[in-house]
């Protein structure tokens, strides 16, 4: 992708260059897979919104995201995602699709429409991730043709990982791989 979007985080996002880069590309690439698939206005804006604000807090401590998230039992790599979401919606962002993409980007859910799938997928599969690039990027080209294929790839791409590295598989991830049978 040669011309990456151009974003406006907002005033309370705490991100580093890089991972302000990587949301460039996460924005990018909903951008392209939406003027692909003809997506509609309302929806596109849904998808790149989302895209936008999903890792706004990453690089905050992690005792700050504790706190704005409420949350008591995640683990710290997870909290971003509620803090982020808890914090659009204090500031005003009412489209539920939006806030449940951003809160849950991280595991998944099974609730989710097309916002929060377009953005578990190109979270994973933006091209600035060093690992398996050509399969990324092939599979990335499959989503505006294959979406809901490209995403049971997604997942158990990542459950696969989650597995390899002997971690617990979150009850949201579960539900979510079984929500696309």
């Amino acid at each position: 992708m040669s011309d990456e979007a151009s974003i406006e985080l907002p005033e309370w996002a705490i991100v580093s260059p890089e991972r302000e880069a990587h949301i460039r590309r996460v924005v990018t690439l909903v951008d392209k897979w939406a003027s692909a698939m003809c997506v509609e206005q309302a929806e596109r804006d849904a998808w790149r919104d989302a895209a936008l604000y999903h890792d706004a807090l990453r690089d905050a401590p992690p005792a700050e995201l504790r706190a704005l998230s409420g949350d008591t039992e995640l683990p710290d790599a997870l909290l971003h995602g509620p803090a982020a979401a808890r914090l659009m919606a204090q500031h005003g962002e009412r489209r539920t699709d939006v806030l449940e993409a951003v809160r849950w980007h991280t595991v998944g859910c099974s609730d989710w429409g097309s916002t929060g799938r377009a953005l578990y997928m190109a979270d994973y599969l933006e091209p600035g991730r060093r690992f398996c690039r050509t399969e990324r990027a092939s599979l990335a080209d499959r989503v505006p043709t294959d979406f809901r294929g490209a995403l049971r790839e997604v997942v158990r791409e990542r459950i696969e990982w989650v597995l390899r590295e002997g971690y617990e598989i979150p009850l949201q991830t579960v539900a979510f791989w079984n929500s696309l049978r």
